[in-house]
């Protein structure tokens, strides 16, 4: 949410940022980032000089006269079935509904399954009959430790609205994109966006996973995984990225996401038998790496010390979210 708000400004749009976290906002005030993301403070300083971004608790002022909203609270994983939580959007919702001031197009930033625009839309009308707001999906594509660079170079901007005047609202926001470079802003339906989303999220991680499998074969038949992963990443087809041999998947994204996934194919009798199995040997390897580790110690860590490089699931991130 920063992040986007901090561009978004950026491009020269007014941004009001809210939160409920006083703690946060007050930081925010004394230009103190609460996530480290390179270029963020300078980003951020640079755009409230200059008037165009601010920072408030007070969700009624910041959405006062808004052309747009922003939806961009965290949807964790739902105890239990593994779901995403969307009380969060919900709750932001409502009370969205009855601050607006005049019509506004309410997005989704936020990851969330696909229909929950449909209830977003339907619990803004039921708390403000009458409020005009239209509900848009707008996933973000973000790479912590590369998010600033990839909201202004972004490889494809997807929308997901029916409505001509939403439709036309994202066109201005997005505009100063189509003039740097020729990023394709994407319209799509709604439940559509929302799905391209988890999607893409589940195929990286199902690349990463096959990567990985690779690696425990190339270890038994005596080939370099790195120099394979080189070979088949040479065709274009397939790319090079995310075919890095490692721990597994971590952060705040691909494991609850191929879970929300999954929960949604199930709920639909239509299940994801590829992302399924990407998430059981996923979850395997994590253990597999514990035993890695114990065997080249010997058999026996009992009393060994342990150094551990790298905490975070990549570099220049402090996010500690199930990092492997």
């Amino acid at each position: 949410g920063l992040v986007s708000g901090a561009c978004f400004s950026d491009f020269g749009h007014e941004v009001v940022c809210v939160d409920k976290d006083a703690r946060k906002i007050e930081l925010l005030h004394q230009n103190i980032m609460p996530i480290y993301e390179p270029g963020l403070a300078e980003l951020v300083s640079g755009n409230v000089k200059a008037g165009r971004l601010s920072f408030t608790t007070d969700l009624a002022e910041g959405v006062k006269d808004a052309d747009a909203v922003f939806i961009a609270v965290g949807t964790p994983s739902r105890r239990g079935d593994g779901h995403a939580d969307l009380s969060y959007v919900f709750a932001a919702a409502e009370e969205i509904a009855k601050a607006l001031t005049k019509p506004a197009v309410i997005v989704t930033k936020s990851t969330v399954p696909v229909g929950t625009g449909d209830e977003v839309e339907r619990i803004m009308n039921a708390a403000a009959p009458g409020c005009g707001a239209k509900v848009v999906s707008n996933p973000e594509f973000l790479r912590e430790g590369a998010a600033i660079e990839d909201f202004k170079r972004p490889d494809r901007v997807v929308v997901g609205t029916d409505d001509e005047e939403a439709r036309e609202v994202m066109r201005a926001i997005y505009r100063p994109l189509s003039l740097n470079q020729n990023a394709p802003v994407l319209f799509v339906g709604r439940r559509t966006s929302e799905l391209i989303k988890y999607a893409a999220n589940a195929f990286l991680a199902v690349k990463i996973t096959f990567i990985n499998e690779i690696a425990d074969l190339c270890e038994q038949v005596g080939a370099d995984v790195q120099e394979v992963s080189r070979g088949i990443g040479m065709d274009n087809r397939i790319g090079s990225k995310f075919l890095h041999a490692g721990p597994g998947y971590g952060g705040s994204c691909f494991p609850k996401d191929t879970l929300a996934l999954m929960k949604t194919a199930a709920d639909n009798d239509t299940p994801l038998r590829i992302v399924e199995a990407t998430v059981q040997v996923n979850d395997a390897r994590k253990r597999a790496m514990g035993r890695k580790v114990i065997k080249a110690m010997g058999g026996d860590v009992r009393g060994k010390t342990v150094g551990i490089l790298g905490l975070t699931f990549k570099p220049n991130t402090d996010d500690m979210r199930d990092a492997p």
